[in-house]
């Protein structure tokens, strides 16, 4: 059984698939700059949840959104856009831009071990599909047009913001009203200010503009993989805002809430304050691999739950990567022999992931595994294999055994089968010097490192 907390109900519920095939939205990046680590943090749970999902034996159809227009500086429908701010300060091309930072954040979840989502969707893509949703609105009296742009009506709909409590809000507390009906309406269509000379703009029925950055998700969501679907994630500032929008929309236009669940993942911190680009002390993951490998960022965040806000430090990451290191090199230490997965082991590591994604108890088994002296290598490292199925840390893979050992060790290989018994003790010695201790067993040898 397979257990996730669902953020619209605050519970652990039993997950339970609407079809075969699991329909999973996660929200991917607005790519006006390089992605940093804290956001990086939401991609790394949303992996281990399809990871998880796919070790349940379910098939996924993963859809992450790529917004390249439409995110203001401010998520209350204020400000400049995020793409065109950059684009003038960089004086670039802003489709250039997206797509520079867009292939840059391909490149950061490859190096984290992140798998590709089976669909990537631009919001730029959809813009006909997104005044298609507006002109339902409109049709069925939510919306209503402003100076700036056409809003959402959120007084039209019942238990608007349910699940972020968004209608005990009082009037203005959040934002400005200007000529807004309530404090939680939200723009659909931003109209093009005069004067402005964006690069990136549309025809629309209600004047020149863009889409607002809460339409862009329902569209690409629903048109990739139906309403209802499965589960939607994101980051937890999500739940204030964004999330609460996507599905008064998806209720007005059809009915339905668009997801079944909805899962969040916490904050990564910097001495106690929210990491973001606004603040400005963030880190990216290029900043971070100068010292450290980008498996132990992996490592870090998957110590803690993520539900779990994880505070960020030299400290820390150096501890992530000295453990990480030392977990390889109990793996590498167990040999090239493959034997049949431990079943107690592996019902262990399942109960903990498939409880809500209880990484630092899915390590500890790990851990538990690798230490224990009555299994044999074989099977330790079937099993820890099959575990980086969701780990995904490439634990079988590295820490390299220097090229200098593997050729001493071959060339005493030969020693042995000439019955040079003593030239190849004389290089055992060269290897022991080198770090490494190597043992004889039936296929061979086996490298260990001392």
């Amino acid at each position: 059984m397979i257990e996730f907390y669902n953020s619209k109900t605050r519970q652990k519920e039993k997950f339970q698939p609407l079809k075969k095939e699991v329909g999973l939205y996660t929200c991917g990046p607005t790519v006006y700059d390089y992605a940093h680590i804290g956001n990086l943090k939401a991609y790394i749970f949303e992996d281990v949840l399809k990871r998880v999902l796919q070790d349940n034996g379910y098939k996924v159809k993963h859809v992450m959104n790529i917004t390249d227009v439409g995110h203001l500086v401010s998520d209350d429908d204020t400000g400049e856009d995020k793409v065109e701010k950059k684009a003038k300060e960089k004086s670039m091309d802003a489709w250039e831009l997206t797509r520079l930072y867009t292939e840059e954040f391909k490149k950061d979840i490859k190096k984290l071990n992140i798998k590709d989502p089976d669909i990537f969707v631009k919001a730029t893509e959809t813009i006909k599909e997104q005044i298609k949703l507006i002109k339902t609105l409109e049709e069925k009296g939510f919306t209503y047009e402003i100076e700036d742009g056409i809003y959402f009506d959120t007084s039209k709909l019942d238990n608007y913001g349910k699940m972020a409590n968004l209608d005990q809000r009082e009037a203005g507390k959040r934002i400005e009203m200007k000529d807004k009906k309530n404090p939680t309406d939200f723009a659909l269509w931003k109209f093009s200010r005069p004067g402005e000379n964006r690069q990136m703009e549309w025809d629309s029925p209600w004047g020149v503009g863009f889409p607002g950055w809460h339409t862009e998700c329902v569209v690409m969501a629903e048109k990739n993989l139906g309403i209802p679907f499965d589960i939607h994630c994101g980051g937890i500032d999500h739940v204030e805002i964004h999330h609460p929008n996507e599905i008064a929309q998806s209720k007005a236009a059809f009915g339905k809430n668009p997801a079944n669940f909805w899962m969040h993942s916490e904050f990564l911190t910097v001495e106690g304050e929210k990491m973001s680009k606004s603040k400005g002390n963030f880190y990216t993951l290029k900043d971070i691999i100068k010292n450290y490998t980008p498996l132990a960022y992996r490592y870090l965040i998957l110590n803690s739950h993520y539900r779990s806000k994880v505070n960020f430090s030299t400290e820390a990451m150096s501890g992530a990567e000295n453990s990480l290191k030392k977990m390889k090199e109990r793996v590498i230490n167990l040999g090239n022999e493959k034997g049949d997965p431990s079943s107690k082991y592996k019902d262990k590591f399942l109960k903990a992931v498939n409880n809500d994604l209880n990484t630092p108890q899915a390590l500890k088994v790990t851990w538990n595994l690798l230490k224990d002296k009555d299994l044999n290598d074989s099977v330790k490292l079937a099993t820890v294999i099959d575990f980086d199925k969701v780990l995904g840390l490439d634990l079988n893979k590295e820490v390299e055994i220097p090229k200098k050992v593997k050729e001493l060790a071959e060339k005493r290989e030969e020693y042995r089968e000439d019955k040079k018994y003593e030239k190849a003790d004389n290089l055992r010695s060269k290897i022991n010097d080198l770090g490494y201790d190597i043992e004889d067993v039936k296929d061979g040898y086996k490298l260990k490192k001392i």
